[in-house]
C-alpha cells in the first residue's frame, strides 16, 4: 500500500505538462518581481506610445483623410487601434533584450542546472512580458480616452479587441525570445528587435488608409499580420470612419479570424524555434 501511495506523487512530479506549467509560473513570478523592482522599465515603455498618441492626434489629426473624412475626431478613432497594436509589438525588443541579458550574465546556465522543464524559462519570460504589456495597454487606453478616443460597440466586443491585441503581443514576444537567444548582447537584441518592426508597422493600415497606398504597397499592407489585427480592433471598437472602404483582400474582409490565425501560426513557429535554440545554446 505504501508503495502505491508513494507512486502517485512521484508520477505527478514527473508529469511533463504539470512541470512545465509550474516551472513557467515560477520563472514568470521571478521576472515580475524584477520588473516591480525596476519601475523605470515600465515607465520608459509607456513614454513612447503616449508620445505617439499625442503627436499623431494633434499633429496629423485633421490633415490625414481616412474614409470620407478629414476630421480630427475620425482620425483619432482610426489611429488608436494602430497605436495599441504598435505598442504590443514593440514589446518584442524588451523581451529579446531581457533574455539576451540573462544569457550574457549566465543566468540561463544556472536555470539549466536545475531539474526544470526546458521550455519553462522562455515560457515564463513571455508570460511576464504579457503581464507588462497588459498594464501598458491599460494606461495607454486611459490616455487615449483623455485625448478623446471613444468606442462605439458593446463591452464584450471591446474586451475581445484588447484580447486580440494581447494575443498578438504574446506571439511577437516569442520572436523577441528567438532574437534574444541568437545575439550576444542585450544592445544587439534591442536593435534586432526594433529594426524590422518599423517597416512592419508603417507598411500597414495602422496610421493611414491602405487604400491610398501604391498598388504593390497596398497588397503588402493588406496581407500584413499587423494590419489584420489593427483592422479587427477597429471593427470590434467601432472605430471605422464614415465612408471607409474595406479592402477586398481576405484578411481585411475577415480580420478577426486572420488575426487569430496569424497569432497562432507565429506562436507555433517561433516557440518551436526559440525552444530549439535555447536547447542548443545551453547544450
Amino acid at each position: 500500500m505504501s508503495a502505491v501511495h508513494d507512486a502517485a506523487p512521484v508520477a505527478a512530479r514527473t508529469n511533463p505538462v504539470s512541470q512545465l506549467v509550474r516551472d513557467s509560473l515560477v520563472i514568470a513570478h521571478r521576472n515580475l518581481i524584477r520588473m516591480a523592482r525596476i519601475p523605470e522599465m515600465l515607465v520608459f515603455g509607456l513614454l513612447q506610445p503616449i508620445m505617439f498618441v499625442v503627436l499623431f492626434t494633434y499633429v496629423f489629426g485633421g490633415s490625414v483623410q481616412v474614409g470620407a473624412s478629414t476630421s480630427k475626431e475620425a482620425y483619432r478613432e482610426f489611429l488608436m487601434a494602430g497605436i495599441f497594436a504598435q505598442t504590443v509589438t514593440f514589446a518584442t525588443a524588451g523581451a529579446g533584450a531581457g533574455i539576451a541579458d540573462d544569457m550574457h550574465k549566465g543566468l540561463i546556465d544556472r536555470f539549466r542546472s536545475l531539474p526544470m522543464a526546458r521550455g519553462a524559462v522562455l515560457t515564463g519570460r513571455t508570460i511576464a512580458d504579457l503581464v507588462q504589456t497588459a498594464l501598458t495597454l491599460v494606461v495607454l487606453a486611459v490616455v487615449a480616452v483623455i485625448v478623446g478616443w471613444r468606442t462605439h460597440e458593446n463591452f464584450g466586443k471591446v474586451l475581445a479587441g484588447f484580447g486580440l491585441l494581447l494575443l498578438f503581443g504574446y506571439a511577437f514576444s516569442w520572436i523577441g525570445a528567438l532574437i534574444g537567444l541568437s545575439v550576444r548582447t542585450p544592445e544587439a537584441a534591442t536593435s534586432g528587435g526594433l529594426i524590422w518592426l518599423f517597416p512592419l508597422t508603417f507598411i500597414s493600415n495602422a496610421f493611414v488608409d491602405a487604400n491610398k497606398m501604391p498598388t504593390f504597397l497596398r497588397h503588402i499592407a493588406e496581407w500584413n499580420p499587423f494590419s489584420a489585427t489593427v483592422q479587427a480592433c477597429r471593427e470590434l471598437f467601432g472605430n471605422l470612419p464614415p465612408g471607409f472602404r474595406t479592402p477586398g483582400a481576405w484578411p481585411m474582409q475577415h480580420p478577426v479570424w486572420a488575426s487569430l490565425i496569424w497569432s497562432a501560426a507565429i506562436i507555433l513557429l517561433f516557440r518551436t524555434l526559440a525552444v530549439r535554440k535555447y536547447r542548443s545554446a545551453t547544450a
